[in-house]
């Protein structure tokens, strides 16, 4: 306790974190970081606090403290309509009882030292808020935009009032904590005015899977408020912290949202309540809130103050629309995955069967929920909600916590990653989607569901009661592996969750799930605008907004998804198989059809090293190879490694070679520094490869084995149709394992690396023995085998 205990005003500059119990963890942070960190360049606006004896006294006044005991020493808080009534009875007793004299001068003092007429924010502080095991975020009100000091007065006030909000009267009841040990500090600080500008959100961590080398940021126009509701979706960003301190480029994925409302101020907006939420004009929404040069500067913040903490931080933050900079608004612990201990064990939930996705939004956690869908259009259907409903709504706000832990999971038309519903959802450990745009639509009062946010980024919610798993993985007792595993990861959006598993990297990722999913379009299309019929014209439009152009949104996505993959494996190795659609699968994008053959058998067909080198393809190819310099050269992610697939002959190797050198991806050469040297390897999937496996490996530095075409074209079996044939689709056949067994034989024979990533250890823990054994370096796994194969291996070493 410092010396500042017995006074009721002080200024943020004089508080420390070791006042939390004085103004509040609110109040004391934003002390901290002004009287720690503003040297370091964090920049927080000023201002002054009330204490929480200043707050007692208040109670003192005409014995308010014993009239509110009475209030709630028989109440029931379960009961909605008598939780009501009493919290809106002990605010109308706070607001109409007087300041003391003493503390209402020193009020009026510390205003106008901030200047005259000066616009400030209220806030409230809980003394008991913000501790680690606690959340109050959102429990009490803020006014913003308040000049004048009456109008101070009147919101200290109001602040005050609403430490008895209904929900936070519950909220304290459920977490046990004894409303007259809990005080109000009300923070009054100078505004900044993102109502011009932009704000929203930040994590030093992801925040759905805890990983902690990425900053997570969220952004859109207006007041931070709508991106905390959640009445918007807004942009989001993720910035790796190791790239960052490298001084290089460091943004390494980011995500355009619906920005459809901002939320300003009205002209007479002096008493707090005067804002309106208007519409962001379409111009404005395809355009990214913030740049990625202030998304970086905030995330240099987000580092200074997690370091200054030493430990995972929430962070809210505005950019000032009149002088154009980035301040930090509050700062608090992350409360729910730095409390997770998840060091020593992971739990992953799976779907074993599908069925009609009926709407789709952004994924909040991992886990899957099911139960019968309850619509709820306002608070006063709240009790409406039964245990093990599925909670549906437009948006959900702070008054709706008390039966939100009643709901199996969470649906919202509205919100993204740090919305009100998020941030409760993971508190609670249940599945939500948010943002889905027209839950309240599509899902009926009664139906039963299943919501998944199992599979990404994305969150499913199918009709009916599907079957899943889940299953708990303890990584602290793993032994060790007789060779090197590593990991087939096609989603970049997968990977923070991936990387936590065990492994030495990632064998195999795969360029057309970025392409497909994170693009969409045929790069020729997007070469080919703006000259492109009106229709499709104006989908890719859709498709590119927020990008300089159509060919930097095709070049900088692939990029975002391999920096994704590098960034979360980082410093392992990421080997990056470059593209290898079949002409079937580059027809299905859009604009596909126009540029595509059709070929009776695809698999065999248009596809690998003969296309890039094809003067039909060509300009398509070196787009990916600018993708993959963006990463290594310029991002310095040299943890990423190219891979060619489907290499007919010895020329065709020597051609690709030289096209990649001509783009800037010379083996042995790179890297920002020059010293990560590029490292290309070749998928050994033909039999061609493994009989001239010695003349391939002249022109590159290993082989990655693609068991699945190998198997296919060793035995003549096609593997998409998988029709009625006498001879099993078996990558443990011996003619298919002879192909191997040459091809792990030449490349120890010179030294060179070789792994396998395709299908078959996978399936077949004793085909990965056997590859073992044969002496292969790295075995490439699909992630939900990875523990169960590791296991298996290690007890089956010699």
């Amino acid at each position: 306790m410092t010396a500042t205990s017995d006074r009721d005003v002080i200024e943020f500059s004089q508080l420390r974190m070791s006042d939390v119990e004085v103004v509040g963890g609110k109040n004391a942070s934003l002390g901290e970081m002004i009287s720690q960190l503003s040297e370091r360049g964090v920049r927080v606006p000023g201002g002054f606090a009330t204490t929480a004896a200043a707050y007692r006294e208040f109670l003192a006044q005409g014995n308010l403290a014993g009239r509110i005991d009475d209030v709630l020493s028989t109440l029931d808080v379960d009961d909605v309509k008598a939780l009501a009534q009493a919290g809106r009875l002990i605010r109308e007793q706070i607001l109409a009882t007087p300041f003391p004299a003493r503390l209402e001068a020193h009020v009026r003092e510390h205003y106008a030292l901030l200047g005259d007429g000066a616009t400030v924010a209220v806030r409230s502080s809980a003394t008991a808020e913000d501790l680690p095991d606690a959340s109050f975020a959102g429990q009490q009100e803020t006014f913003l935009n308040i000049v004048g000091i009456d109008n101070v007065l009147h919101a200290i006030r109001e602040v005050f009032a609403s430490l008895y909000n209904d929900r936070a009267i519950a909220y304290r009841v459920h977490m046990g904590f004894d409303h007259k040990l809990v005080a109000l500090s009300a923070g009054v600080q100078r505004m900044v005015r993102s109502d011009l500008g932009a704000a929203g959100v930040m994590f030093s961590l992801d925040t759905e899977t805890g990983f902690d080398q990425v900053v997570f940021v969220t952004a859109s126009y207006g007041l931070g408020e709508t991106v905390v509701q959640g009445a918007v979706n807004p942009d989001e960003f993720y910035v790796h912290k190791p790239t960052l301190a490298a001084g290089r480029p460091a943004v390494v994925r980011k995500h355009l949202g619906g920005k459809a409302l901002k939320m300003e101020f009205t002209q007479d907006a002096t008493a707090g309540r005067s804002v309106k939420t208007v519409e962001v004009p379409l111009a404005q929404r395809r355009q990214f809130s913030i740049t990625d040069a202030e998304v970086e500067e905030l995330a240099r913040y987000a580092l200074t103050i997690e370091q200054h903490y030493q430990r995972p931080m929430d962070i809210e933050w505005g950019r000032d629309g009149i002088d154009g900079r980035l301040y930090i608004l509050q700062a608090r612990p992350e409360t729910v995955k730095s409390q997770e201990s998840s060091a020593d064990k992971l739990s992953k939930f799976r779907l074993k069967e599908r069925s009609e996705v009926l709407t789709q939004g952004r994924a909040i956690g991992q886990k899957i929920g099911q139960g019968r869908v309850r619509v709820i259009r306002d608070v006063s259907e709240m009790d409406q909600v039964a245990a093990g409903d599925v909670l549906v709504s437009d948006m959900t706000d702070p008054d709706w916590e008390p039966v939100m832990k009643r709901a199996a999971a969470i649906v919202t038309n509205r919100g993204g990653r740090t919305c009100h519903a998020a941030i409760i959802a993971r508190e609670l450990g249940i599945p939500a989607v948010v943002g889905c745009g027209d839950a309240t639509k599509v899902l009926r009062d009664g139906d039963e569901v299943t919501v998944s946010c199992a599979e990404g980024d994305t969150g499913n919610v199918y009709e009916g009661l599907l079957e899943f798993e889940r299953q708990d993985v303890a990584l602290e007792s793993m032994p060790e592996p007789p060779v090197k595993l590593m990991m087939n990861v096609g989603n970049p959006e997968l990977a923070f969750e991936f990387c936590q598993l065990p492994n030495d990297g990632v064998g195999l990722a795969r360029l057309e799930f970025i392409i497909n999913r994170m693009i969409g379009v045929h790069p020729k299309a997007l070469l080919a605008y703006p000259n492109l019929p009106a229709e499709l014209k104006a989908q890719v439009e859709e498709r590119m907004a927020g990008y300089r152009s159509a060919v930097d949104f095709y070049v900088d996505k692939i990029a975002e998804g391999i920096a994704t993959l590098a960034a979360a494996f980082w410093p392992k190795k990421v080997i990056v198989r470059l593209s290898d659609f079949k002409s079937n699968e580059y027809a299905n994008l859009l604009g596909g059809p126009m540029y595509e053959p059709h070929e009776e058998n695809p698999m065999i067909g248009f596809r690998g090293a003969a296309r890039y080198v094809d003067a039909s393809f060509r300009d398509c190819f070196e787009l990916e190879c600018r993708a993959m310099k963006k990463v290594r050269d310029v991002m310095g992610l040299t943890n990423v490694e190219v891979m060619i697939p489907f290499v007919r002959t010895v020329q065709e190797a020597a051609d690709v070679i030289a096209l990649l050198a001509e783009n800037g991806l010379k083996r042995g050469e790179g890297g920002p520094d020059g010293k990560a040297g590029l490292r290309v390897i070749m998928m050994c999937e033909i039999p061609a490869n493994a009989v001239l496996a010695e003349q391939f490996l002249q022109h590159f530095d290993g082989f990655s084995i693609g068991s699945n075409d190998m198997t296919q074209l060793t035995l003549g079996i096609d593997r998409d149709s998988g029709g009625p044939v006498s001879v099993n689709f078996d990558e443990r056949n011996d003619a298919v394992k002879a192909m191997l067994a040459m091809a792990i034989k030449a490349c120890r024979a010179q030294g060179k690396y070789v792994g396998i990533c395709g299908q078959g250890p996978s399936d077949h823990p004793d085909f990965a023995q056997w590859l073992v054994e044969e002496g292969i370096e790295t075995i490439s796994l699909n992630p939900d085998t990875v523990v169960e194969t590791w296991l298996y291996l290690a007890k089956h070493a010699h």
